[in-house]
């Protein structure tokens, strides 16, 4: 997405909505007299959680995963 310019005035008195903007990805350049101060973007998350099938094609299952295991014969008797 390209960046927006908005003026100071403007982003103080339309957060709220530029906040739903930023979070669907939007970044703004809040200006001052014309000149940029700051960026308002999306924050990094500092909590990754998984999304589900993330890791598809990268974990296998052998055919023999449940097979008995040579080494815990005497274990098991």
């Amino acid at each position: 997405m390209k960046t927006l310019s908005i003026g100071a005035f403007e982003a103080k008195t339309h957060l709220s909505a530029l906040l739903g903007k930023v979070q669907m990805g939007q970044v703004f350049c809040i200006t001052k007299r014309g000149r940029p101060v700051a960026e308002l973007r999306p924050a990094k998350s500092t909590q990754h959680r998984p999304v589900f099938g993330c890791d598809r094609g990268r974990v296998t299952v052998s055919a023999d995963f449940d097979a008995p295991l040579a080494d815990f014969q005497e274990y098991t008797q």
